[in-house]
């Protein structure tokens, strides 16, 4: 059931060509009470691919605000959604590699920019050289062929031998064989394809932030009840349960509300102290 009554009874535009309404619509549809609606012939991969065979329109979130303005502007609606994905070193584990969903929503009518995110080590992003048809399948396989598609080209970063959403053996086998049967070509590339459409894991990922984007909305400012009260900023310094001096680990969060600019510091719950583990001075 909505509980953000300016959403409810209104059609959301959502900026996609690659299936997302699976996840996001049900999602928003249910717990907003909106009515989600695709545009017609809309290209969200002049915004960037993953491929890289079209270069990213500035970072995770201009993308993504392109999009949904692109879509907006092409239906006439007035508020809208977009997803952008990211993959890349995880910023808190070392060699491993995250994948951060963004779901961003846009509401011209009330002056709303909301977002909602979801970061997860939990992907099959990877790609290498092989030599044989053998060694592309297996590669695949250990990926999550053919549920999850896989991309051949001549080299990593060859575009002109791209092929996208290949999800089956014979398949995979007739465009390795057809590159490698090329002159002095004695290895090809193969990757994962992360478009959402071909890549369940990823899906999963974009659900996960939509739900994110809702808890978002439903938060409301204690000053003028305006949705999207959030996490704005970290205040560091928790003490070291054993030296008892300030670390980096945050003490309290900053909220903020985009409408008031009202500002809320929030110490954290359930936790007073630091693990000494986690203390520069006490584990140097």
């Amino acid at each position: 059931m909505a509980t953000n009554k300016i959403f409810q009874g209104r059609t959301i535009v959502l900026a996609t060509m690659h299936g997302k309404e699976k996840v996001i619509a049900p999602i928003l549809e249910k717990e907003l009470g909106v009515k989600v609606i695709l545009p017609q012939n809309f290209d969200s991969d002049q915004f960037g691919t993953f491929t890289g065979d079209k270069a990213r329109t500035g970072n995770q979130l201009e993308a993504a605000r392109l999009k949904v303005q692109a879509a907006m502007k092409l239906t006439g609606a007035d508020i809208g959604i977009a997803s952008e994905g990211s993959f890349g070193a995880h910023p808190s584990i070392p060699f491993i590699q995250s994948n951060l969903e963004l779901v961003l929503l846009l509401d011209v009518k009330n002056n709303l920019e909301i977002r909602g995110h979801h970061r997860s080590s939990d992907t099959n992003m990877s790609g290498q050289h092989v030599s044989s048809a053998k060694e592309a399948l297996e590669f695949a396989k250990r990926t999550g062929f053919p549920e999850h598609a896989v991309v051949v080209r001549k080299s990593e970063k060859n575009n002109s031998s791209l092929q996208k959403g290949i999800r089956s053996e014979d398949e995979l086998i007739r465009h390795v064989k057809s590159l490698l049967g090329g002159f002095f070509t004695k290895k090809v590339y193969i990757e994962t394809d992360m478009r959402a459409h071909m890549n369940p894991t990823r899906m999963e990922k974009i659900a996960h932030a939509t739900s994110d984007l809702v808890a978002n909305i439903n938060s409301t400012c204690p000053d003028c009840e305006s949705p999207g009260f959030v996490i704005s900023d970290v205040k560091t310094g928790l003490v070291c349960g054993q030296c008892k001096m300030p670390t980096e680990s945050p003490s309290a969060y900053i909220w903020k509300c985009q409408k008031c600019d009202t500002e809320k510091t929030i110490p954290r719950e359930n936790k007073s102290c630091e693990d000494p583990a986690m203390c520069s001075r006490c584990n140097p």
